[in-house]
């Protein structure tokens, strides 16, 4: 049996957490404001320019931008997590031909992680009213990254197909920047 002090303790511990936890979610814009910027430093870093002999392989993958333009900022953050999501798995499988910095690869690859635990945290899963809205959303983003994928791997995960979807993941980040900057 636990004594009253014990009790106390664990719940000034809880009471703590939670404070933290809460404290961390109302910075979450500039938190991720930051790791963007960090993830679009390092996706240059991690390639040189992009190569000219690429440019015929060029493809229109279409970004369905409507995802991030809904009127709850929960939906937006939702949004954002699900596409965090999708381009760490594009960076975390078969990168064998891609040329690029390691280093700054696995970086890219742990600041995303983070991200989304981060989010995952702070991002009411509630399947309220933001249900209908957020099930759209996840299934055209899913579209577009298949898209993606099914790029990469026609073109045997080939060094321009990684530079191409290199390119279209900075496009992604650059829009997720501008909608967290009105957040």
């Amino acid at each position: 049996i636990m004594n009253p002090f014990g009790l106390i303790q664990i719940g000034l511990i809880l009471l703590y957490t939670t404070t933290i936890s809460s404290l961390q979610c109302n910075h979450l814009p500039l938190q991720q404001r930051k790791v963007i910027e960090n993830s679009l430093q390092l996706l240059d870093k991690m390639g040189k320019k992009f190569p000219q002999q690429c440019l015929r392989e060029k493809m229109f993958f279409r970004f369905p931008e409507q995802v991030l333009k809904p009127r709850q900022k929960e939906t937006v953050k939702v949004a954002i997590e699900e596409i965090l999501q999708h381009i760490f798995y594009i960076f975390s499988k078969n990168l064998t031909l891609a040329a690029w910095d390691r280093t700054a690869l696995e970086q890219l690859q742990n600041g995303l992680y983070q991200q989304i635990e981060q989010l995952e945290a702070c991002v009411i899963k509630k399947q309220t009213h933001y249900f209908r809205s957020k099930e759209f959303n996840r299934l055209k983003l899913k579209k577009y990254f298949q898209k993606i994928d099914c790029f990469l791997t026609d073109k045997q995960h080939n060094a321009c197909s990684w530079e191409i979807s290199r390119a279209e993941m900075r496009r992604c980040l650059q829009l997720i920047d501008k909608v967290i900057r009105k957040l």
